[in-house]
């Protein structure tokens, strides 16, 4: 570990936060080496929470001052790290965005560091790994870890460290990020890829580091998991909206499976309007079947329920949002 190098530039670790009451002090107790070998301050921006959150960390800040909580009366978690760098970010270097519902190696931030330090990036991304607990949980982190569920996504699968487009948000440089003008608050999900648009059109450099990774754990109710991918289908949707860039292949596959499930009920017209929505479920279950006996894991077939809820979901909130912003626009 370069302490030298950490502790020569300063860091804003935000974590945007709302009701993690059971989450949030071993989060900050986790970030602890990170206070001890960085020049940084852990600001909670949290959104209102009634959980004892806050009261959480305002106890941890009385005993700890580099640890500071932040009302954030939009809630969102895009508002919330505006309004943290707005408040704090003239004195530091780097922000790393940290979420309060994840998990991080000790050294997390620290790595985060020396990558922009070494490379000079203005973003360092990182790949996620997803755990699940309970059986659907651990389905939905089977899928979400495979190409079923994440279409290729170097984020999601990792690779060797490389120059991107996009990636999970970690660190950012604080000049960067208010050049571009920060996340875009009437994004709720998707924030980070539109952000991550706005840095490559203004010339910025975006690293996605091996070096380090987080762990993420996914929804553990059917409806959940639908209610989070409706939203980055409606943020995918907003984010096209607002700069005209077009879904790549790994998109626009699954954004035809509302279309297909709503031609299928044209089969009382003719059989062969079930054909497609027929070969998407037995792909995804096929699919499902194919992991459980190759990798040898038996959450294979329900992973591919979960797969299609995902998919099913994220195109529906794509259609809803177009179909919405082309009434928008006709009123």
């Amino acid at each position: 570990m370069k302490t030298d190098v950490c502790s020569s530039v300063a860091s804003l670790i935000i974590i945007p936060c709302l009701n993690e009451a059971k989450h949030i002090k071993p989060l900050i107790e986790k970030l602890g080496p990170a206070l001890d070998e960085l020049n940084a301050r852990i600001v909670v921006a949290d959104g209102g929470s009634t959980d004892g959150t806050r009261e959480i960390v305002g106890r941890i800040s009385q005993t700890d001052p580099r640890v500071i909580l932040l009302d954030n009366p939009r809630r969102i978690q895009s508002a919330a790290i505006n309004l943290a760098v707005k408040t704090f970010g003239r004195d530091y270097e780097y922000l790393i965005r940290i979420d309060a519902h994840g998990d991080y190696p000790a050294d997390y931030c620290q790595r985060l560091v020396e990558e922009a330090e070494l490379t000079q990036a203005d973003s360092v991304v990182v790949a996620m790994e997803t755990i699940g607990f309970g059986i659907f949980q651990k389905a939905t982190a089977f899928a979400q870890n495979s190409k079923l569920g994440n279409g290729g996504s170097k984020h999601r699968e990792g690779a060797k460290g490389h120059w991107t487009d996009h990636g999970h948000h970690a660190l950012m440089r604080v000049a960067a990020f208010e050049t571009v003008g920060g996340y875009d608050e009437t994004f709720s999900h998707n924030e980070d890829a539109e952000l991550d648009y706005r840095l490559k059109k203004a010339g910025f450099g975006i690293w996605m580091t091996d070096k380090t990774r987080m762990i993420y754990y996914p929804r553990s109710t059917v409806g959940t998991l639908f209610r989070q991918y409706l939203g980055y289908g409606r943020g995918r949707a907003k984010n096209i909206l607002k700069h005209g860039s077009m879904p790549n292949l790994r998109q626009m596959l699954p954004l035809a499976v509302v279309p297909v499930f709503i031609g299928a009920f044209l089969a009382v017209l003719s059989w062969i309007a079930v054909i497609p929505f027929s070969l998407w479920a037995v792909a995804c279950v096929g699919y499902g079947f194919w992991m459980a006996v190759g990798q040898r894991n038996p959450y294979g077939p329900l992973a591919a329920l979960s797969a299609m809820v995902m998919h099913f979901a994220w195109s529906a909130g794509f259609w809803m949002e177009l179909l919405s912003f082309r009434n928008r626009k006709a009123s």
